[in-house]
């Protein structure tokens, strides 16, 4: 885990923070043209406007910290380590992918690295988060668990019993609540009766704060102090990095619901070429630094593409391969592969 230096602080490699969101973006760019363009049949989500909450929570986290996601999981997967080329596979149904195309994109999963669940149904990963917050508690090695979720998963009633139980029980965790201010088409001061997401959180007596999550370095700091904070053994920690929805809800929808005034506001801000624009005025990066990182990118991006499509596809004869602990459980069926 990096360590900052107090208020005001740079992460401590702001060149990797900025390598990391510009892999979720080129990267997301890839995957939602392919949708688009009819290359990929998918449920992809766009995460943009989320690349330095993700790469900020990524940094933070040690190898062995606990993760849990939602169906808008590209950039928490690649800050948490797992190989592009094999969420991008796993998108395309193919071996190569986390669970050998299995899961698909709504439910990516690799252990190594320490991205245990994502779910497809909003909050549904939050409990599970906790509970692996508790494994981590019992184990006592010092690991801690984190789960990121979209504004709308705190009107879910599993969210607010995993937060009253990670309080009561004083868990080492951290909630990440992705604020980007729509409930799919919904906005959240139309279905939340208090839209102060941190306020309602800190009720639950936990250490709880709301960011800027346009601010790259203010967000890796009120991550860093939240993990510190769960690490030490304080309890849960809450951190609502309040962005906004720079995409539609899917890669197969449109944004046309969202006042054009706010969204026009909101893309000013862009993260990533902000951050970028913040590192070379701040003397913190060269241009020429910069550009070779778009160039390393770029061309991770590309390679990873064509690995997920070069990868052979699923076979029905391992249909339940990895289902079944027991082989003898696997039960007779006649499905068939469609031609």
């Amino acid at each position: 885990m990096n360590e900052g230096n107090g208020a005001g602080s740079m992460p401590a490699d702001p060149r990797a923070i900025y390598e990391t969101m510009a892999t979720i973006s080129v990267g997301e760019a890839a995957t939602v043209g392919a949708v688009r363009a009819g290359r990929l049949n998918a449920a992809v989500y766009p995460v943009r406007g989320l690349e330095g909450v993700c790469a900020a929570l990524g940094d933070v986290l040690e190898p062995t910290d606990y993760l849990v996601s939602t169906y808008r999981n590209l950039g928490d997967a690649v800050a948490k380590g797992v190989e592009l080329r094999r969420v991008i596979a796993e998108s395309y149904g193919r071996k190569l992918g986390t669970s050998k195309g299995k899961g698909g994109p709504m439910h990516l999963v690799d252990v190594h690295a320490g991205l245990m669940a994502t779910s497809g149904i909003v909050g549904g990963g939050v409990p599970i988060a906790v509970g692996l917050a508790l494994a981590a508690q019992l184990d006592g090695e010092g690991q801690i668990a984190a789960t990121t979720f979209g504004d709308g998963a705190t009107s879910i009633g599993a969210y607010h019993e995993a937060m009253n139980l990670a309080a009561l029980w004083n868990l080492p965790i951290v909630f990440v609540c992705q604020n980007n201010q729509w409930g799919e088409h919904t906005a959240l001061v139309d279905y939340a009766g208090n839209p102060d997401l941190s306020e309602r959180a800190r009720s639950y007596g936990m250490h709880s704060v709301a960011v800027d999550g346009f601010d790259v370095p203010a967000t890796w700091r009120a991550l860093r102090d939240a993990a510190d904070h769960a690490r030490s053994g304080a309890g849960p920690a809450f951190v609502e990095a309040i962005t906004y929805r720079l995409g539609p809800h899917s890669a197969a929808s449109d944004r046309g619901y969202m006042p054009k005034q706010d969204f026009d506001a909101a893309m000013e801000r862009d993260p990533t070429p902000a951050f970028r624009k913040q590192l070379l005025e701040s003397g913190t990066a060269t241009a020429g630094e910069l550009d070779r990182i778009d160039a390393r990118v770029h061309t991770l991006v590309e390679d990873a593409m064509q690995a997920a499509i070069d990868s052979p596809p699923q076979t029905d004869d391992e249909l339940f391969t990895d289902v079944f602990a027991d082989p003898a459980a696997i039960p007779a069926t006649k499905w068939k592969a469609r031609a």
